[in-house]
């Protein structure tokens, strides 16, 4: 083996090792500012409003009164469900789109 690197790599290993602890800084970076951010959706024209966290956690749930009726409770959970799954998707997606920034779309399985 080559002084300071394997074999056909060039000696370019360190390099290669300060790249990849580059990238796994700004990783982290990344995953804590999305940590912070909030992500809202509304379902039936607003009825009910569902923020989201980049943790994928579920942080307020607004219903207006005037959507609450006893005899259609079904109705109202179907709103909440569907906010609720459209404030996670939207910080999905964009955990998604900054980790393909910063891996130039490399598809790293496990990241995210």
């Amino acid at each position: 083996m080559a002084k300071g690197g394997f074999p056909g790599m060039g000696g370019n290993m360190g390099s290669l090792i300060k790249q990849a602890q580059k990238l796994q800084q700004q990783m982290e970076n990344m995953q804590k500012e999305l940590e912070t951010k909030e992500f809202s959706a509304t379902a039936g024209g607003g009825a009910v409003k569902v923020v989201a966290n980049g943790k994928k956690q579920i942080l307020e749930i607004s219903i207006k009164p005037e959507v609450v009726d006893p005899d259609d409770v079904e109705m109202l959970e179907d709103l909440i469900m569907l906010a609720c799954n459209e404030a996670l998707k939207k910080a999905e997606e964009e955990t998604a789109d900054e980790m393909r920034k910063l891996t130039g779309g490399m598809n790293i399985p496990g990241m995210f």
